[in-house]
């Protein structure tokens, strides 16, 4: 197989792909390539991935791969990582019998990645699952315990600009299938207009929707600059200390926030902030709950999200996943009756219409003059 097109590389996928055009070759270092990066992938209709990790390590069946040989783009892994030593953003490539090129020169050798590997390594992650399951629980409760104390009681929670007192809060993270659940919860949206919480690339997701956020939570490394500019109010989470690595770009673009020094997640954090405020009721969508949701995020466990859905669980409602609980669907006989329907009244009014009745005789006339009747 022959490819020749340009390249686009990055170490992080979620950067790389605010950067690159259809028909590009991506290279990136994605270890366990996850559902999201692969969709954002697919998004941008690449030519090609090269990975300098593998695609599948075998420590869970993540399902990134998968999604990619689906929508039949091309998947490679180096030999080594020297590509992001050797190549730059623009550079045109030339893969070539699992061979990479740079003007006429050999960089790496490289493997395809085949529907065959694929299945096999997926069952081989299948079989590790348990052993991972064991660890991840372990490290789980381990860190729960130290982190009690801090994330319910002794964390100081900010007071919001808007008032959250007695209304629903929606707190939105760009996490599975977040476009089909928010599609599906729309008209809740427009009926009761809940505040709105975006969380990092959840603001983004919110935009893509029309709806601007009223708040934005995160350390501000997955989300727009036109999300941060337009949300009402931003939160960059820190770290305890209250350093934060995407305070700098805060800066850069002059925007007004408030720091959230906190343990755990940032969308952990979202829902304590609602909760802490008075919400009544709390709609999570996209969010992630369960192992390999957190394994495919790089963590080893979900301490603080087991402490904080412990403690506002009479108030939360997760989403993830009601699309495919409510489709709705249109059956060609609606149609008909609703057809029908709509003449009836119209036949009705014709009969009783003095008017018409005149339309009628003369488009009658019109058309015995016109036949020659």
């Amino acid at each position: 197989m022959f490819k020749r097109a340009p390249l686009r590389i990055d170490k992080k996928t979620k950067n790389l792909v605010t950067r690159l055009n259809p028909g590009e070759v991506a290279v990136i270092h994605h270890k366990d390539l996850d559902e999201i990066a692969a969709l954002s992938l697919v998004e941008k209709k690449v030519l090609a991935v090269i990975n300098c990790d593998n695609f599948i390590s075998g420590k869970y069946p993540n399902s990134g791969p998968s999604i990619l040989l689906k929508n039949q783009i091309p998947m490679y892994e180096a030999e080594n990582s020297i590509l992001f030593e050797h190549l730059v953003d623009g550079d045109i490539i030339e893969i070539n019998n699992n061979s990479l090129y740079l003007d006429g020169k050999l960089i790496s050798q490289l493997k395809e990645i085949t529907t065959e590997f694929i299945a096999t390594a997926l069952i081989e992650a299948e079989a590790n699952l348990e052993i991972e399951l064991e660890k991840f629980i372990d490290n789980t409760l381990h860190y729960a315990s130290k982190e009690k104390n801090l994330l319910l009681r002794d964390l100081s929670i900010p007071i919001p600009k808007l008032n959250i007192k007695g209304r629903h809060v929606l707190v939105v993270v760009r996490g599975k299938n977040y476009r089909e659940d928010l599609e599906t919860i729309l008209p809740y949206i427009k009926q009761e207009k809940p505040v709105i919480i975006g969380v990092d690339g959840g603001g983004d997701a919110l935009l893509e929707f029309g709806i601007i956020p009223d708040i934005l939570i995160g350390d501000m490394d997955s989300v727009s600059d036109i999300c941060l500019k337009r949300s009402k109010q931003v939160y960059v989470h820190a770290y305890l200390d209250g350093y934060s690595p995407g305070m700098e770009r805060i800066k850069k673009l002059g925007i007004d926030v408030t720091t959230f020094p906190a343990p755990g997640t940032s969308e952990d954090i979202a829902m304590l902030l609602a909760y802490e405020n008075g919400a009544d009721l709390i709609v999570a969508v996209g969010t992630h709950s369960n192992m390999v949701d957190f394994l495919e995020k790089g963590r080893s466990g979900m301490a603080s999200t087991l402490l904080v859905r412990m403690k506002i669980g009479t108030k939360l409602v997760d989403a993830k996943g009601v699309n495919q609980l409510y489709q709705s669907t249109i059956e060609t006989r609606h149609i008909i009756w609703l057809g029908l329907a709509s003449i009836i009244p119209i036949v009705i009014i014709a009969g009783v219409s003095k008017p018409i009745h005149h339309l009628f005789r003369i488009i009658h006339m019109r058309l015995r003059l016109f036949l020659g009747i």
